[in-house]
């Protein structure tokens, strides 16, 4: 008499965390003078903001992981303490993560935020940036969002982009390139 013998039971492997489908693995990474992706994308306040409606106009987009979490805190507070310096040089600043628009009003009330916080539930504006990027923490791997920032020109294509990006001295890093660009 044979046996027959029981399949093996599943097993879960852990992965690590994969692109998007669709993606390829490698991500083209924008530079200075590349075109920015288009964006259309609901903000704080009821509002929405897309590049078309930032046309003619400078615009510092920053991405950041999470609301109301330390370092994305004080980067927005940063930011909006410098919204003076930016509108005098004819710049808008709009922050981008994954959270609501329930999320963002509530963060911009918390902390007094006046920077635009514009939600992308989805992760397409993301994706298309290339900021949703694998990340490892206590050596645990995860996609997240790769703090970034994009400085877009009047005429939309993109004049700086920074990458992993430390928060301690970064929005003056910015504002030191806006009022270089808006000083030509």
């Amino acid at each position: 008499m044979t046996q027959s013998k029981a399949p093996a039971p599943m097993q879960r492997r852990s992965r690590p965390a994969e692109p998007p489908a669709g993606r390829p693995d490698l991500v083209k990474t924008l530079k200075p003078g590349d075109p920015t992706p288009p964006f259309d994308l609901p903000t704080s306040g009821g509002g929405r903001v897309s590049l078309a409606s930032l046309k003619g106009k400078r615009v510092v987009l920053y991405f950041y992981p999470k609301d109301d979490t330390p370092g994305c805190t004080r980067e927005a507070l940063n930011f909006t303490e410098k919204t003076r310096a930016f509108a005098a040089a004819k710049t808008v600043v709009v922050g981008i993560s994954r959270d609501s628009v329930d999320r963002h009003d509530k963060f911009a009330a918390k902390h007094g935020l006046s920077v635009i916080l514009a939600s992308d539930e989805d992760g397409k504006v993301c994706e298309a940036f290339g900021v949703w990027a694998e990340k490892t923490l206590y050596g645990r791997k995860f996609m997240g969002i790769e703090r970034s920032t994009f400085l877009i020109g009047p005429t939309g294509k993109l004049e700086h982009v920074w990458r992993k990006v430390k928060v301690p001295g970064h929005v003056e890093d910015v504002l030191k390139e806006v009022k270089a660009k808006h000083a030509k």
